[in-house]
């Protein structure tokens, strides 16, 4: 009798827990399966296509405004962009590329004919002439009127008066130069000739007939040296350029244009500017050899800040960024483009453990009801 009590209650046990676990697993299962509609002669079977295939659309809808309302969400995403942290390894990646980049052997040139930039440097030099021609119309509309001096800095204005001593010696250096060489003396032999030839008559006679054999270009010759040696004559050549720079200064602007002509102006700021530029020697520089000057300061100095402003740049409008990428409309797309298969997939890649937890738990319910409804059985025998 006993023997007969514990078999009934075994049975009803295993029977609930089986019970229990195959429905568990029946109802998961009927989550994703089947995966299209089944039809016998028309009728559809109750409960096909399973739920998350007959609800996809409004999965991944859901999936969309869940992604963007909880998950990246602009606050979230603005934390990471101003995190220390991130900063630090997005700045450690750009000094890694960029010391690649630095460091490349191939000119400037080639890089661009490499992302497919030709004719670099004449586009460069293109468009700086057009830039000076059009800063130079600028300036002279506006100025026109405006003598020279008021264009010029104060910084210009007392280094020109500095050099014009220089300039004063310069020049006096090079006619003594002149006047010293042989050159310099056949000059003053000729004009000595010149003077004494275009003398004619009673004058012409007397002047031969004192000077006789005498060496006259040598005597003309030291005193034209001695006076471009002299300090008063120093003196007297940078009052002189002096003078005549204040009168300079106090040009307008039209009359320089008007003096040597605007084209020609044009065309000498545009020689003086490739002059200084140079384009040519830029563009066929190795990139190694162009970054060496400042290639640690940009790395260790410049890199840190720019991606910092770059970072917080992105962090104040990141959420201008996320509407205009509609993530929630992607996120939606690309669940719509998932086969059942994959999202079944997906969801029991995350949950197969849990999952198994409810199949274990719906048999352990199970098995109590078995036992309890043994209980009950016995008892109202």
């Amino acid at each position: 009798m006993e023997m007969n009590i514990f078999f009934t209650i075994v049975f009803m046990v295993v029977i609930g827990a089986v019970i229990g676990g195959v429905t568990n697993s029946l109802a998961i299962k009927m989550l994703f399966r089947p995966y299209e509609p089944i039809y016998i002669k028309g009728w559809r079977v109750p409960f096909t296509p399973g739920l998350i295939p007959k609800r996809r659309d409004e999965l991944a809808k859901q999936m969309g405004i869940m992604v963007v309302n909880h998950l990246l969400t602009p606050e979230s995403i603005q934390k990471k962009f101003l995190n220390d942290s991130f900063q630090k390894e997005m700045t450690k990646l750009f000094q890694t590329e960029l010391e690649q980049l630095l460091s490349r052997e191939e000119t400037l040139q080639q890089v661009l004919d490499t992302i497919g930039v030709k004719n670099g440097r004449e586009k460069l030099e293109g468009q700086m002439e057009d830039l000076l021609e059009k800063k130079y119309h600028q300036l002279m509309d506006k100025y026109r009127d405006e003598p020279i001096r008021k264009l010029l800095s104060d910084e210009l204005l007392d280094k020109v008066d500095t050099k014009i001593p220089v300039v004063a010696s310069y020049i006096l250096q090079k006619g003594t130069d002149y006047f010293s060489s042989v050159e310099g003396e056949l000059r003053i032999d000729r004009m000595i000739d010149d003077f004494v030839k275009n003398r004619s008559g009673v004058l012409g006679n007397m002047m031969q007939m004192f000077l006789g054999n005498v060496n006259l270009t040598e005597k003309v010759q030291k005193e034209i040296i001695k006076f471009l040696s002299s300090e008063s004559t120093k003196d007297l050549i940078t009052t002189l350029l002096t003078k005549e720079w204040e009168k300079v200064l106090d040009w307008k602007a039209e009359k320089v244009e008007e003096q040597f002509g605007r084209e020609q102006l044009i065309s000498t700021i545009k020689q003086y500017a490739m002059k200084l530029i140079k384009a040519e020697r830029i563009f066929n520089s190795p990139i190694s050899k162009l970054s060496q000057p400042f290639k640690e300061g940009i790395i260790q100095d410049v890199t840190p800040r720019v991606v910092q402003l770059i970072s917080n740049g992105l962090s104040d409008r990141i959420g201008v960024i996320m509407e205009r990428l509609r993530l929630a409309d992607v996120v939606r797309e690309q669940v719509e483009t998932f086969s059942v298969e994959r999202i079944e997939e997906m969801v029991l890649l995350i949950t197969s453990r849990e999952l198994k937890m409810i199949t274990y738990l719906g048999a352990l319910l199970g098995g109590m009801i078995g036992l309890f409804q043994a209980i009950m059985v016995l008892l109202t025998r």
